[in-house]
């Protein structure tokens, strides 16, 4: 098939690999280069980096919702839009420009988890499973009918980046077998709708008032990135993993460590050890090495 591809970071990559491996990609759509790293230098997003790699054409407009761009777009003339975290709103004119229309790779098992971040909120709420879906797009926001899903679980220990490299994987199987045999697509559900709100960065500081199964949960959704953190005086010190633990003292005060070991009181009486720490500009270590270097004493309070 003739396959427009649009997608913008590294979980967009293995979908597009698998539809060069299969199908013919004619162009690809990203977000455009953005300064990044300490000399705020442009930088291609790693699907245009990956589709240059192939020698694919590659398109990044700052939107699609003026006509111009909109006849660019049709005149491709492919069979088919794979739409994989683009990260612009696609226009009516868009998702009716090819016969086969936009089908989207969505990390989540729709309805549940639409929207930005599914695979944080999955996470933060203690799901025990989520997955990926293969949606023919419409113009609401990840409504439209479902054409494959397949779900994994969420084990305590799952982060967000192990997470993510195993649904990307699961959405480059999903597209491929969702694009040879076209399954009849069947609505959403109405109920058990949830929204996956983007991450902002005051959820990233660790509020110890809550119990410690919560922010076990929120620290793995926020680990590798963006981190979820806590202040010590003035430095920020991000948590990468945590383990809830039985509190050795259930009347201390949220955020007051209770041994030398980096355990911390949280809420209703729970306390959680940090088992993996960062510090600003240092590589992430276990709480053994990050206490070596930098020991934080029983009753300290942050």
């Amino acid at each position: 098939m003739k396959v427009v591809f649009m997608g913008t970071p590294d979980f967009s990559v293995p979908v597009l690999q698998a539809l060069i491996r299969k199908h013919d990609v004619i162009c690809v759509y990203t977000q455009p280069p953005r300064p990044a790293g300490r000399g705020h230098k442009l930088t291609p997003s790693p699907v245009q980096v990956e589709a240059e790699k192939h020698k694919i054409p590659v398109r990044y407009p700052v939107s699609l919702k003026n006509e111009t761009e909109q006849h660019i777009f049709a005149a491709l003339d492919a069979d088919v839009a794979v739409v994989c975290a683009y990260g612009l709103i696609l226009p009516i004119p868009v998702l009716r420009a090819f016969k086969g229309g936009c089908i989207n790779v969505h990390a989540s098992l729709l309805p549940r988890w639409r929207g930005a971040a599914p695979i944080q909120r999955a996470i933060m709420a203690g799901d025990k499973e989520t997955g990926v879906t293969i949606m023919q797009m419409d113009a609401g926001l990840d409504t439209g009918d479902m054409l494959l899903s397949e779900s994994t679980p969420i084990t305590p220990t799952t982060t967000a980046g192990q997470l993510h490299d195993k649904l990307s994987q699961i959405g480059a199987k999903l597209i491929i077998e969702a694009l040879d045999r076209r399954p009849t697509a069947v609505h959403q559900p109405t109920q058990g709708v949830t929204y996956a709100n983007k991450i902002t960065k005051d959820e990233c500081l660790i509020g110890w008032a809550k119990p410690a199964d919560v922010l076990d949960c929120h620290i793995r959704a926020l680990s590798p990135y963006p981190k979820a953190y806590f202040m010590l005086g003035e430095e920020r010190i991000n948590v990468l993993m945590a383990k809830v633990v039985p509190s050795l003292d259930k009347e201390a005060a949220p955020g007051t460590f209770l041994d030398d070991r980096l355990t911390v009181a949280c809420g209703l009486g729970t306390a959680l050890q940090l088992t993996e720490l960062q510090r600003a500009g240092k590589t992430p270590m276990s709480a053994d090495d990050f206490l070596r270097g930098f020991p934080i004493k029983a009753g300290t309070r942050v």
